[in-house]
C-alpha cells in the first residue's frame, strides 16, 4: 500500500466478554462460557466462548437454547460491565499510542487509519502484529485483526482467520479475493439479504458485480449502490473518531424472523445493556431513547420518547425500550432486526443520580 492509497486496520477482539471471564475465572479457561441471561428465563446470549461455540451457541440465541445445547457449561449471568469497560480502556489506550484516527464500534472493536502514525511504520501490517502483541502482553486477550485500504475490506479480513487471526486484503487482490467471496461474508449483507440474493442467483462477489446499478436498486432500494460499490472493493467512508457523538445505538439482525413478543424483550433488553455500557463508558447523558424494528418484509418502523431529564440508570432506558417496543407491531408480525438507540444528550451530567421519575414529553404533568 503506497502513495495516497489508506492504510486501515479494523480490531476484532475474540469472543471479548467471555475471554474476559476466562481470564479472571482461570478455572474456566478451556471451559464453554456463555454470557447473558439465565437459562431458566427469557434472556438470550449476548457472547459465548468458542468453546461453546463448537456446540452451535451463537449471541441472540435464547439462553434456554444454549443450556440444551451444552449443560455443563458455565452460565455468566451477572455480566461484569464495569470491568469489560476497564479493559476495553486499555485496549483503547494501545490504539490511541499508534493513531489519533481510531473509530470504536463497540467496547470489542475498532478501525483506525495507520496512513499516518506516530511510529513512523510505513507498513499496517507489522503495525496490526505490534497491536496484536501488545494486547496480548498487557490484557492477556487475545485479537484478530484485518488490514486492506478500506473500512468494509478491513473488517472482512478480520474476520476471515479468527480468532487470534491476522488477514490483509492488499489492492491488488481484493477484486479476486471478493469475486469467490459468498455474499453473506459482505459487511452489510445480513443473514436475510444474503437469502434473497441467492434466490436471485447471486451467491459470490462475482454474481453481484455482474448486476448492473439500475437492477441493484430494483432489487435492494437504497440499499443497491452500497452493493454496487462493495462488491468492486470501493468503500469511502473515512475512520472517524467519535469525541462527539450524537448517539449511540445497538441493532441485531436475526439468523431467522421472530415473532416471540417475550424473546424480542428479552434481546432488546441485551441490547440496551450494551449500549448503556457505553453510554456511561462516555460519561454522557441522553434524554431520548428511540427503537427500531424492521419487520420480515423489510418496513422499518421507529418508535422515540423523549424527555426534559436525562436517563438516569440502566434499568430506565431498558424499560423505557420495552414500553417503546410495544407500540410496534413486534410479537404480532415477524421481525428480522430490533434496535435501541440513545439519544439527545445533556451537555452535562445532570440527572444520572437524580432518583425523580424521568417526565416524558406527552406524559401527564
Amino acid at each position: 500500500m503506497a502513495g495516497d492509497i489508506r492504510k486501515i486496520i479494523h480490531v476484532d477482539m475474540d469472543a471479548f466478554y467471555a475471554a474476559v471471564e476466562q481470564r479472571n475465572h482461570p478455572e474456566w479457561r478451556g471451559r464453554p462460557v456463555v454470557v447473558g441471561g439465565r437459562p431458566d428465563s427469557r434472556g438470550v446470549v449476548s457472547t459465548c466462548s468458542y468453546e461453546a461455540r463448537r456446540y452451535g451457541i451463537h449471541s441472540a440465541m435464547p439462553a434456554s437454547e444454549a443450556y440444551r445445547r451444552c449443560p455443563q457449561a458455565v452460565f455468566v449471568t451477572n455480566a461484569d460491565f464495569g470491568e469489560y469497560r476497564r479493559v476495553s480502556g486499555q485496549i483503547g489506550a494501545i490504539f490511541r499510542d499508534i493513531t489519533d484516527l481510531v473509530e470504536p464500534l463497540s467496547l470489542d472493536e475498532a478501525y483506525l487509519d495507520v496512513t499516518r502514525n506516530s511510529l513512523g511504520e510505513p507498513s499496517a501490517t507489522r503495525l496490526a502484529q505490534t497491536i496484536r502483541e501488545r494486547i496480548h502482553r498487557e490484557t492477556g486477550l487475545t485479537a484478530s485483526a484485518g488490514v486492506s485500504y478500506n473500512k468494509s475490506l478491513a473488517k472482512i479480513a478480520s474476520d476471515w482467520t479468527k480468532p487470534d487471526g491476522l488477514t490483509v486484503i492488499r489492492p491488488e487482490e481484493a477484486l479476486a479475493f471478493l469475486s469467490d467471496l459468498p455474499v453473506r461474508k459482505f459487511w452489510g449483507v445480513g443473514p436475510v439479504t444474503a437469502a434473497r440474493m441467492n434466490e436471485l442467483g447471486i451467491r459470490t462477489g462475482a454474481d453481484l458485480r455482474a448486476w448492473p446499478l439500475w437492477k441493484l436498486i430494483d432489487a435492494f432500494g437504497s440499499s443497491g449502490p452500497w452493493y454496487y460499490d462493495l462488491c468492486r472493493g470501493v468503500d469511502t467512508r473515512p475512520v472517524s473518531p467519535r469525541r462527539d457523538r450524537k448517539s449511540l445505538g445497538k441493532e441485531r439482525t436475526f439468523p431467522k424472523d421472530i415473532n416471540d413478543a417475550a424473546e424480542l424483550a428479552g434481546i432488546l433488553g441485551a441490547l440496551a445493556a450494551e449500549v448503556w455500557s457505553e453510554v456511561t463508558r462516555r460519561d454522557l447523558a441522553p434524554k431520548t431513547v428511540t427503537v427500531k424494528v424492521k419487520y420480515a418484509d423489510f418496513r422499518q418502523v421507529t418508535r422515540s420518547r423523549s424527555g426534559d431529564r436525562a436517563i438516569n440508570g440502566l434499568d430506565q432506558f431498558s424499560a423505557v425500550g420495552r414500553e417503546l417496543l410495544t407500540q410496534t407491531e413486534a410479537g404480532r408480525r415477524p421481525c428480522r432486526l430490533i434496535g435501541i438507540t440513545a439519544s439527545n444528550f445533556a451537555s452535562e451530567l445532570q440527572g444520572l443520580s437524580d432518583q425523580l421519575q424521568l417526565r416524558f414529553s406527552g406524559d401527564p404533568v
